[in-house]
């Protein structure tokens, strides 16, 4: 008895579209790089929805923002005053340096914590219409971006007070803000995805953020352990490096180049990381939320 041969499939009509889940590395690259580069280009559209955002926080208030800055102000006055004592340290030179920590670690601080919710918060938008997902995670950027505008006031008025000019270390702020941008963007596609994937994420990023603010010399300078630590804490400790590549220049202070190397290489790590994570679940957050 001789096997009859299984007829060959019918060839599916041109209207039809064969569907598959399986993507190759390549392809799955290529999506991820197209999302990001239609955030690029609707560089506007983020532009107004982080305007917006703004708007409807403080809608109804006669400050606006400037109620966030105010009480930043406070507490520069108070912390800088309180601690200059508790350290024995000149009030010229701790107030500029808590004032600019403060700011700085304030937009930090505010990045991570909004990161977190930058896919869940916009549940609505993401199921009602087709956007690039990296949109989101910028708007949360250049909303932050906007608010540090407000905040540096408040270190441009404690300069002015104590009559200090920027010095020949200025210039390194442009690289510095360049790459706290790219890491910002990167933070917030990491703690995004992951956050919409699993929810206990949030609480635990606040909990390592508080420790993280007294383990970095935000309050406290890092002078203070010039001689029993400073080469741990510039190894181990991310957040030091980071902010020290913007607070440094401002204050005048040299900066050393192993800072700037161990910035950068955490600042490939985080980049790498996102890239991966962004690329490989980036489908899969629509469905999470």
């Amino acid at each position: 008895m001789t096997d009859t041969p299984s007829p060959e499939p019918a060839p599916l009509p041109a209207s039809y579209q064969l569907v598959s889940a399986n993507r190759s590395f390549a392809q799955r690259a290529a999506m991820a790089l197209a999302d990001i580069s239609q955030t690029i280009s609707l560089w506007r559209l983020v532009w107004t929805l982080s305007v917006f955002d703004i708007r409807l926080r403080y809608r109804g208030s006669v400050l606006g923002p400037l109620w966030l800055t105010l009480s930043t102000a406070v507490m520069i006055v108070a912390l800088g005053f309180l601690y200059s004592q508790l350290f024995h340290i000149s009030l010229t030179d701790f107030l500029p340096f808590i004032s600019l920590s403060l700011v700085l670690w304030t937009f930090l601080s505010t990045i991570v914590a909004e990161g977190c919710l930058c896919f869940t918060g916009q549940e609505a938008m993401l199921r009602a219409m087709r956007m690039p997902l990296s949109m989101h995670a910028a708007r949360v950027v250049i909303r932050n971006v906007f608010v540090l505008g407000h905040n540096i006031l408040v270190v441009v008025l404690v300069f002015a007070i104590m009559r200090l000019l920027p010095g020949k270390y200025i210039f390194l702020e442009i690289p510095a803000f360049a790459l706290w941008m790219i890491d910002a963007f990167a933070t917030c596609l990491i703690l995004g995805v992951f956050c919409a994937r699993f929810r206990d994420v949030p609480p635990i990023v606040t909990s390592v953020m508080q420790i993280a603010f007294f383990v970095t010399p935000v309050i406290w300078s890092p002078a203070l352990i010039q001689h029993r630590g400073r080469i741990f804490l510039e190894t181990w400790n991310p957040m030091f490096d980071l902010l020290d590549i913007i607070r440094a220049p401002l204050l005048n202070t040299p900066i050393s180049g192993t800072i700037w190397m161990i910035a950068l290489g955490y600042s490939t790590l985080l980049v790498l990381a996102a890239s991966y994570v962004f690329m490989r679940f980036r489908p899969r957050v629509t469905y999470w939320i």
